[in-house]
């Protein structure tokens, strides 16, 4: 199936293991990783995972995006012969491939539990918020098999634990527990494994009950001054709080306050 297909149906049954779901009056699509038990993800999947998420980010039905996985494992990582048998410029485009989540305008989610290995722990680190289950375990094995992390895991690990811990993680192939994640900030929550999916469909509607362009405009932001130098970021935060001001959906949200009502956003 063409990238072009994906993003004309993203809820297509040809998409290569997992599946789309849009919700409109939830306004909420899910990218559903559904090779049980281990959810292994292969090298076309990754390309086909990249445009589905664009596809999500362009749909107005959509406001909210959530990625999950059927089974007890998130996913054990990817198919490991697929890395020799691939091109290498199929392989120079993992990193941009699972990155595809913090590209988007939207707010992503993802909900883990199980085993959530290589790809599987890199894509969830490209996501905004990750809510996780007891049963969690999160690692960065490739050190097993000779190979470094190659989607992003180790960038993005560094940025949120720091040098030291992912050093611990990648240099050891360490599996973390989902105490642990969230004791260290890689995770959002930590819930009963029973809990998982109750606890994203909260998340999903507190995020919908605030504007969508001021969640745009904070995502970019601080996504944009990540690297940024406090000044900078400072000043960045400053232009877009001006155009903010604005926004349809900032005095709506003024005369709302005021008026002791909830607001009604627009995104505009």
């Amino acid at each position: 199936m063409s990238i072009h297909d994906i993003l004309k149906d993203p809820t297509s049954a040809a998409l290569d293991g997992f599946r789309v779901e849009i919700d409109a009056e939830r306004e909420r699509g899910d990218v559903i990783l559904a090779r049980p038990p281990l959810n292994t993800v292969s090298m076309p999947q990754r390309d086909q995972l990249r445009a589905a998420f664009e596809a999500l980010d362009a749909d107005e039905r959509v406001r909210i995006i959530v990625l999950r996985a059927e089974g007890e494992h998130f996913s054990s990582g990817g198919y490991i012969k697929g890395f020799l048998e691939a091109a290498p410029e199929v392989v120079s485009k993992l990193a941009w491939n699972i990155a595809a989540p913090a590209r988007c305008a939207k707010p992503v989610i993802v909900a883990n539990r199980g085993y959530c290995f290589g790809v599987g722990f890199e894509i969830s680190l490209a996501c905004d918020f990750r809510i996780t289950s007891e049963t969690c375990q999160y690692a960065l094995p490739e050190q097993k098999l000779g190979q470094i992390p190659g989607s992003g895991g180790s960038a993005r690990l560094q940025k949120i634990v720091g040098i030291t811990r992912t050093k611990d993680i990648v240099m050891r192939s360490r599996r973390i527990s989902a105490q642990q994640a969230y004791d260290w900030g890689i995770s959002t929550e930590l819930v009963a494994d029973a809990e998982l999916e109750a606890a994203t469909d909260r998340l999903v509607e507190e995020l919908r009950g605030f504007s969508p362009i001021a969640q745009r405009t904070a995502k970019k932001l601080l996504n944009d001054t990540e690297d940024a130098t406090l000044s900078l970021a400072i000043e960045l935060e400053g232009h877009c709080y001006s155009r903010l001001r604005q926004s349809d959906d900032f005095r709506e949200g003024v005369e709302a306050f005021h008026e002791k009502r909830p607001p009604r956003f627009r995104g505009s």
